[in-house]
């Protein structure tokens, strides 16, 4: 058992001396010196023996050093008595370990003593309850700030995604409180409104992510990622299929809240496009020439690992050539359409009752307000029964949630035949397994996301899932 030496005096003395009562193991010894004894708790577990005593006074101060501490904490009320008080124990004992509570500036060369500013401490805590102001651990781990409290606002961008789907990149939600309940995170779990995030990771991360949550709806491609990232293959795709992909990247780029668009070209070929291509470089652009690598699945893979992408921006025939490679990288993909982007009206979502296009649909809110979008519900029932789905109303009280009207359209008839002539629309899909397995034979289907190949003239976006 290791042998604690406490000296403490002042008005904090008898509260910081309950504390550690309070919070005793059983696991170490103490010895306690107060100048009062009205500074000592009432009551003294079997492990706590206390004196009273002026512990200035060398001769008395070494009658308890009789024991070998390994470490001493000095709590007193007036800068002189602290460092007398401090020169006997260094007398004493010239290697213990000293904590001293200072308020007065005092500047001791020993490596073995722990400075603790009060004022700083006060000020730090009173810091913490500003809101819109991390919180940060000062007393656990390294103290730096990569243990951090983010409360959740109802604006977030955060708000109804699922723990699994927000991009962790050297940070990592350790817990979350709900209405003063600690809960451990798994996959599944939804952010709620007001919850309370615990986080772990590199500081200057955490302080990124902190910015993150708190920013209100308008933030897609974040949490997913901060950037929109465009791939051109220049030998299998032709110099009109290019223009069209990078026109439609930025435009989306100027309309949405992304820090960066990078343009990745692989198997270049040296023509006027390319010096086009190579042109658009600048503080915002990033255009990278890979001159090595052919394979589209590999630098798909590679970059997405590499670089915070939040958004990969394909067209058609790239989509369903390498729908499996976008998939695994569990980032939002958007299909441009063949009828041009600045023609984008509404946004659509296209389901009976699906538990993917739920977890999704702040994804949904925030990307259709960016581009002033309609959003509509096609709450498609062919059984009939036009009671308000579930979905329905979840779609309703986020609509209340972020100011954004929804309309619901109860539908009997399959909505993608009247939606196929339309070139003003953006449907939001879940990216699920769903749609990897969609083929040939899902034409027979009612699945509204089997049946996705359907409008796979218009402009789509891919929502990734949890599983």
């Amino acid at each position: 058992m290791k042998k604690i030496l406490i000296i403490a005096s002042g008005i904090l003395a008898k509260q910081f001396l309950e504390r550690v009562i309070d919070n005793d193991t059983g696991e170490n010894n103490y010895t306690l010196i107060t100048c009062k004894k009205d500074e000592l708790p009432k009551k003294l577990p079997e492990n706590f023996k206390a004196y009273h005593f002026d512990p200035t006074s060398f001769e008395k101060l070494a009658l308890v050093f009789n024991d070998q501490y390994f470490q001493a904490m000095v709590m007193m009320s007036k800068k002189m008595d602290t460092l007398v008080t401090y020169k006997n124990i260094r007398l004493l004992d010239k290697k213990i370990q000293i904590i001293i509570m200072s308020k007065w500036d005092l500047e001791i060369d020993d490596k073995r003593v722990f400075m603790l500013d009060s004022r700083e401490i006060l000020a730090s805590r009173l810091k913490d309850h500003i809101p819109g102001v991390p919180v940060v651990a000062q007393n656990v781990g390294l103290g730096i700030g990569e243990v951090m409290e983010i409360s959740v606002p109802i604006g977030s961008s955060y708000v109804y995604r699922h723990v699994a789907s927000i991009e962790q990149k050297k940070w990592k939600i350790a817990a979350i409180y709900r209405a003063n309940t600690l809960i451990l995170p798994r996959p599944t779990l939804m952010i709620l409104p007001n919850d309370v995030l615990l986080t772990v990771g590199d500081p200057i991360v955490l302080q990124s992510v902190f910015r993150s949550v708190k920013k209100e709806l308008g933030q897609f491609p974040s949490p997913f990622g901060s950037s929109i990232y465009c791939l051109i293959d220049m030998f299998s795709m032709s110099e009109k299929k290019i223009d069209t992909l990078l026109n439609d990247a930025f435009l989306l780029h100027a309309k949405i809240n992304n820090k960066k668009l990078y343009i990745k070209v692989i198997n270049p070929t040296f023509s006027k496009v390319f010096m086009k291509i190579k042109s658009y470089e600048n503080s915002h652009i990033s255009v990278t020439v890979d001159y090595y690598e052919t394979s589209i699945k590999k630098t798909i893979a590679e970059d997405a690992r590499r670089l915070d992408i939040g958004l990969i921006v394909v067209n058609s025939s790239f989509f369903s050539r390498y729908i499996k490679t976008l998939y695994n990288t569990k980032i939002p993909v958007l299909k441009i359409g063949t009828k041009g982007f600045l023609n984008l009206n509404e946004g659509i979502i296209l389901t009976g009752d699906s538990d993917e296009i739920e977890k999704e649909s702040s994804v949904i809110f925030d990307l259709s307000k960016q581009l002033d979008l309609k959003v509509k519900l096609y709450d498609y029932n062919p059984e009939n029964d036009f009671s308000k789905s579930n979905l329905a109303e979840h779609f309703e009280n986020l609509s209340k949630l972020f100011g954004r009207d929804v309309e619901i359209v109860g539908a009997q008839k399959n909505p993608l035949i009247k939606l196929r002539s339309r070139d003003d629309i953006l449907q939001f899909l879940p990216f699920s397994v769903k749609i990897l397995d969609s083929n040939i034979f899902s034409i027979f289907s009612t699945d509204m996301e089997k049946l996705y190949f359907k409008l796979s003239d218009n402009y789509q976006l891919f929502i990734p899932v949890t599983t």
